[in-house]
């Protein structure tokens, strides 16, 4: 069974559920988080101009997905990445991660940020942090707060053709 991860409107069906199931699973495992510390993007706000969807599909199925936002200032930031559990474990996060940096270098973006949650993030902090991602303070509008982990990545122009 083949991962297959493209571009793709988050306004099917099968993506507003997965969006819906990432909230959920966000919800349920930040129950203390204030409201205001829940960065989260609906499938239709996920939808502008400034935003570029990403699913993953095995046989089909949507079993994952992730974004690139845009920011002024020439950076990008990495949303709303998500895998379902039993897809969990396939590399899925990490090809996504991959193509998300290869628009934005090709794009001429010069860095990538994120938010994710605090200390019960341990495996995405482990796939973050084996893509070359570090820790950093909080960016863009996102107060600096307990409940979050900012990691930066600096994108590196590809070598010119000879």
């Amino acid at each position: 069974m083949a991962v297959e991860i493209a571009v793709e409107t988050p306004l099917q069906d099968d993506v507003r559920t997965l969006v819906a199931e990432l909230n959920g699973a966000l919800s349920a495992q930040e129950p203390e988080n204030p409201e205001e510390f829940n960065f989260r993007m609906t499938a239709d706000e996920m939808a502008g101009p400034e935003t570029t969807v990403w699913v993953a599909r095995l046989d089909g199925e949507a079993v994952g997905c992730g974004a690139l936002l845009r920011h002024a200032g020439g950076f990008g930031e990495i949303k709303r990445m998500y895998v379902r559990p039993a897809a969990q474990g396939r590399g899925v996060a990490g090809l996504m991660l991959v193509a998300i940096e290869e628009l934005a270098a090709a794009e001429g973006l010069t860095h990538l940020a994120l938010e994710t949650g605090g200390e019960g993030y341990g495996a995405a902090r482990r796939v973050y942090e084996r893509a070359g991602y570090r820790r950093s303070g909080a960016f863009a509008d996102y107060p600096d707060n307990p409940y979050s982990t900012f990691y930066r990545k600096d994108l590196t122009a590809a070598p010119a053709a000879a």
